[in-house]
């Protein structure tokens, strides 16, 4: 049965794109057909992890300029050349353009009160990829916060991730989209997820300058433990915590590092998420 996990957020910046491919590229070299979908329309940047600038867009099938065979681009050689030991896995991506023309485009169809037909037009792609594909997994990364394209991904998925960052703007905006978005949409059987990233652990500055007289071990335990209080306030679990990796972080060039450096303690992780994903879903 094939599963929808959306990634979401309050805000940008919260590291929602990197872990969505690269929980996507995870799974394919995994053995499972995935489809990862960049849905981020304001803000597109899966892209830049596979370098490529494809034919059409996903920008084209919704405004009814492309069909859907017309947007899966298939990068299952990134997988099957990365040391993997399935061969039937498959990874396809579809592409948001990140013209401002485009963005303002697709921005002013859903201003002419339109959204039931793009809304349509997703649907149809969601069981597209399902009945013709095959796909085990689509993955969404999606424009945060409220509004059209962060909500209709939501309300297909069966799964959000919720990622935040151990911050106070992230935490309340968390709290209010629960009680504003989720709690609605988990009444027809979605469960969502909190995602805690980019917190402190693995790279800690100098604590001092974090919170004088403290040890960089003391804060990752805080944060933890702000992390454990929000998902009790919210009933919502906890799937992952993962730390902030500067070497990641600070790259001049983004890349996948769950196939680059499969040892990486990020990679781990990524790999515990899947396998979560797999068991919890």
């Amino acid at each position: 049965m094939a599963r929808c996990i959306a990634f979401h957020s309050y805000k940008g910046g919260t590291g929602k794109t990197t872990l969505a491919s690269n929980l996507a590229a995870l799974l394919a070299k995994k053995g499972h057909k995935v489809f990862l979908l960049d849905l981020d329309v304001y803000a597109p940047s899966i892209q830049a992890y596979f370098d490529t600038t494809p034919e059409f867009w996903v920008n084209d099938y919704l405004n009814n300029e492309a069909e859907v065979d017309d947007i899966m681009n298939d990068f299952t050689h990134l997988v099957s050349g990365s040391g993997s030991s399935s061969t039937s896995g498959k990874l396809w991506i579809g592409f948001s353009n990140p013209k401002k023309e485009e963005i303002y485009k697709l921005e002013g169809i859903t201003q002419k009160n339109l959204k039931s037909q793009l809304f349509r037009r997703f649907v149809q792609l969601r069981e597209k990829l399902i009945s013709e594909y095959d796909v085990d997994y689509i993955i969404i990364d999606t424009s945060p916060g409220l509004r059209f394209w962060s909500i209709s991904a939501l309300a297909l998925s069966d799964t959000y991730f919720l990622a935040l960052k151990m911050g106070d703007m992230d935490i309340s905006g968390t709290k209010s989209m629960a009680t504003e978005l989720y709690d609605s949409l988990t009444k027809y059987g979605a469960k969502p997820y909190l995602l805690l990233n980019k917190t402190a652990g693995y790279c800690t500055p100098d604590a001092d300058l974090i919170m004088p007289g403290s040890r960089g071990d003391l804060v990752q335990k805080q944060e933890l433990d702000l992390g454990s209080m929000l998902s009790k306030q919210l009933g919502i679990e906890v799937i992952s915590s993962i730390p902030c990796y500067c070497d990641i972080q600070f790259s001049k060039k983004e890349f996948l590092t769950v196939l680059k450096y499969p040892d990486h303690p990020f990679a781990r992780k990524i790999d515990a998420l899947a396998e979560s994903s797999k068991i919890r879903l």
